[in-house]
């Protein structure tokens, strides 16, 4: 997973920051998507390697509970991890005892738990839909 990873890091569309970002998800039948950062002159448009992984992979018809491990990788040298709003669209597509893999582009590697990055996740129970 790692040099797909690094080598997924051209890919990233980061002008402005030069933060490169990669990710890829597996779902449970073995698919892998890929995603990277892509930035806009309008920042708030920018969209994370994560949440573009995810939803490639629901944009071909999978659905919550259908994901089985996310992997990260950003182009510093260090550690990254998933930023909040990455958080939130994870919680709602990966069970809470999946597996996130951050990785280093010197071969490091921290692994979490969806309920170690994500604790007291909000997600549809918390509606009032009644």
């Amino acid at each position: 997973m790692f040099d797909k990873l690094k080598d997924n890091l051209k890919n990233s569309y980061s002008p402005y920051s030069n933060f490169k970002v990669s990710a890829i998800v597996v779902t449970k039948d073995g698919k892998e998507f890929t995603g990277v950062n892509i930035e806009n002159a309008s920042y708030g448009a920018t969209v994370c390697a994560e949440r573009c992984a995810i939803f490639k992979a629901v944009s071909e018809g999978y659905r919550p509970k259908d994901f089985e491990e996310l992997h990260l990788m950003v182009g510093s040298g260090s550690i990254g991890m998933p930023c909040f709003m990455c958080r939130q669209v994870i919680t709602e597509f990966f069970e809470q005892d999946k597996k996130i893999y951050c990785y280093s582009t010197n071969g490091d590697v921290e692994v979490y738990k969806v309920s170690d990055l994500c604790p007291n996740p909000f997600g549809p129970d918390d509606l009032d839909l009644k």
